[in-house]
């Protein structure tokens, strides 16, 4: 299974510490936060390759941090340098599919997330679907539901929709950027970009998606911490723990 990890944000909301550095490299206790995520999933066994999408600006920082790693981690340049011109996650990994030639299922994660369980769960809740899967926590929250991708269930997990950013959500599933999509799911992204789902967010696809196949939403089996500003990112690095066996 190929991981790509999205990480060609510029982070604004944490100025001055990601001005001229990237989010994802931030230390969170003595490792960074992507180091927390691949460590997790190389010992899942499932995962044989990491790529990092990043942007221009910051890629000489990723790939300095990628050739220090004792196995390989591909870095690919979207070529964008100002927050304005982003080409938006979805764009990304159909951009990363493109020029890597990837034919594979894939696991596609943001690279500024934490989580206190290990994916392998995941993973193998998406091997027991045999479909392509996403996680769901309940967000109490109606003004965080609004800043999200909120899904509709039925009783057995399959994802009846999703919406971006809703208005008025219709349920209080939050759907948190980590993905596993089938071999031919993952070849959908181009069909779905050309159908006019949204590009920003990475949960757009899955919007599109579930309209037109099996996906299925697992609940978290525990918390995912969210960097996404000064605040939360020195409260972060106050309470995470790593991950909880």
């Amino acid at each position: 299974m190929h991981c790509l990890i999205l990480a060609a944000g510029y982070a604004t909301r944490l100025y001055p510490l990601t001005e001229n550095f990237p989010k994802p490299l931030l230390t969170v206790g003595e490792k960074t936060i992507l180091d927390h995520l691949l460590d997790d999933l190389r010992t899942t066994g499932k995962v044989d390759r990491f790529t990092v999408i990043s942007n221009h600006k910051f890629v000489s920082c990723f790939t300095e941090w990628a050739s220090a790693k004792p196995y390989p981690v591909a870095v690919l340049d979207d070529g964008t340098e100002t927050n304005e011109g982003r080409l938006g996650a979805v764009r990304d990994v159909a951009l990363a599919i493109r020029t890597l030639g990837l034919d594979d299922e894939l696991l596609v994660i943001a690279g500024d997330n934490l989580l206190d369980f290990s994916l392998a769960r995941f993973l193998d809740y998406a091997d027991r679907k045999k479909a392509s899967s996403v996680l769901r926590y309940y967000e109490p929250s109606l003004d965080r539901l609004k800043k999200c991708g909120v899904l509709e269930v039925d009783g057995d997990d399959r994802v009846l929709s999703m919406v971006e950013k809703p208005a008025e959500p219709r349920s209080h599933w939050c759907c948190p950027p980590f993905y596993y999509f089938t071999r031919a799911d993952s070849h959908r992204v181009g069909e779905g970009i050309a159908a006019g789902c949204g590009v920003d967010a990475p949960g757009s696809f899955i919007a599109w998606l579930s309209s037109v196949s099996r996906v299925y939403a697992m609940e978290m089996p525990g918390r995912r911490y969210d960097i996404g500003n000064l605040e939360s990112y020195e409260a972060v690095k106050k309470n995470y723990r790593g991950i909880i066996q």
